[in-house]
């Protein structure tokens, strides 16, 4: 009996033996793996919304499945998903509907979100052995782009803090400072940059890394990036603002009540206009001095 992930490879090799070039020349499959606050988001409402221009280039960002759960969202969630839970039938399943959307002038597709960085660390196995096959399968390419340690994991806290809660996570919708979930290995180790790194190095390949530092316009640099920029391109406005550390104080009230994902999303537009007042005001700073040492020790910046 063969293995799922051989059954995966052999599957999509087939489905994507009409696209190979004469020279062997295989897919490009960009990955965008975050990280998270590095204008992902302005990333992703940029390739949704251009779909068509970006077509006529050769480069597809593809469309979902209709009946995931938001299927309209900017971006592909179902990758780490999939992955977290080895579910090779449904991340075969997405695949497929990729390839039904390659035409013939398709050179490039790329799949975006910040999930697979968030996720990288809690892939099993299995998974990571089920990564290494896409290698085989297109010329595969992780792009990244990571923050200043210090301005990354506040912002990685506040998302922890603003997300719903889920058992199997020991820092999304609790109710902790910045200091006690610093103390959690879960969400130190995303400060572990060079060692993201160095995995996909070893999936992939090391020239197939692309680490960027987060700085300017990020869309612009992607546009310049994939060829595709040109001399009237207007500046990106930045898309998915911080909340400010008034709301992340009401947020830890919240989670004591162990709030409903859906309850939680019907409050966040309220708080989010909260935070557009009260960043006005001058506040403490979430992080305090030996917290930031504490981050600056425990941090491994990419080494360019």
């Amino acid at each position: 009996m063969k293995s799922p992930n051989t059954y995966f490879a052999r599957e999509l090799t087939e489905l994507l033996t009409p696209f190979v070039g004469v020279n062997g020349q295989r897919l490009k499959l960009i990955i965008h793996a975050g990280t998270p606050k590095t204008g992902t988001t302005s990333i992703q409402s940029y390739l949704d919304k251009n779909q068509r221009k970006l077509r006529g280039k050769g480069i597809l960002y593809p469309h979902n499945i209709d009946r995931i759960k938001n299927p309209h969202a900017p971006k592909h969630q179902w990758f780490e998903k999939n992955l977290v839970t080895t579910h090779v039938e449904y991340f075969l399943e997405n695949f497929k509907n990729i390839i039904a959307q390659v035409t013939e002038d398709t050179h490039t597709i790329i799949l975006s979100s910040e999930g697979i960085y968030n996720y990288w660390w809690d892939f099993p196995e299995e998974s990571t052995t089920l990564l290494a096959e896409l290698k085989n399968l297109f010329d595969t390419e992780i792009w990244v782009w990571f923050r200043e340690p210090l301005a990354f994991i506040e912002d990685f806290y506040k998302q922890c803090m603003r997300n719903p809660r889920v058992e199997s996570n020991p820092c999304y919708g609790r109710d902790l400072s910045f200091s006690e979930m610093l103390d959690i290995k879960w969400f130190s180790q995303h400060l572990d940059y060079q060692g993201f790194v160095n995995d996909c190095q070893t999936l992939f390949g090391e020239s197939k890394v692309l680490a960027f530092t987060y700085e300017g316009d990020v869309v612009q640099a992607l546009k310049h990036k994939l060829g595709v920029a040109t001399p009237h391109d207007n500046s990106t406005p930045r898309l998915n603002n911080s909340l400010d550390t008034t709301v992340i104080a009401l947020l830890r009230v919240i989670n004591n009540y162990d709030v409903s994902a859906k309850d939680k999303h019907l409050l966040m537009p309220h708080l989010r206009a909260i935070s557009e007042v009260t960043e006005n005001y001058t506040a403490a700073p979430l992080i305090d001095i030996e917290s930031s040492k504490r981050v600056l020790g425990m941090a491994k910046p990419v080494q360019f």
